[in-house]
């Protein structure tokens, strides 16, 4: 039977490994929202485009009360790489790299066939529940502003 995550679960503990080597353990940021951007892999074309405008959005996801993140199954090593290669300055990228996917599985979005997580955008409010939750297809870039206006709500 597969699992569906609704509105309103609650993030199970977890302590992820960030591209610089320290731990984060999530939920966190009380007080605050927690944008989880899903990303397959690092390295990719789409993925890329992905943090990037995650990056460069990174203060106007702050002014609205929300840590961002960009996740995916990658290793913190390569993760640092590519984060030097894209010249990030703010954001944070996050290894749900061991066990492998277990962010994305506890949210329904790993594919275990393929070994990766979805696309998708995961807010978490500032209790530690799903407050909003949308998976994109794999070679589109996600709707930003659509946050945005769902904070807006």
């Amino acid at each position: 039977m597969a699992k569906v995550v609704v509105v309103g679960s609650k993030l199970k503990p977890i302590t992820l490994e960030n591209h610089m080597g320290n731990e984060i353990s999530l939920p966190c940021c009380h007080g605050k929202k927690i944008l989880l951007s899903f990303h397959p892999l690092a390295w990719t074309g789409i993925c890329t485009k992905q943090m990037e405008l995650l990056d460069s959005l990174y203060d106007n996801f702050e002014a609205s009360g929300i840590v961002s993140f960009g996740i995916s199954v990658d290793a913190a090593p390569s993760k640092k790489a590519w984060a030097d290669s894209m010249g990030l300055k703010k954001l944070q990228l996050l290894c749900d790299f061991w066990p492998h996917g277990a962010l994305a599985d506890s949210l329904d979005l790993f594919d275990s066939t393929a070994g990766i997580s979805a696309r998708a955008n995961v807010i978490i409010d500032e209790s530690g529940g799903v407050a909003f939750l949308k998976e994109y297809p794999i070679a589109e870039l996600p709707d930003f502003n659509e946050l945005f206006s769902f904070l807006k709500k």
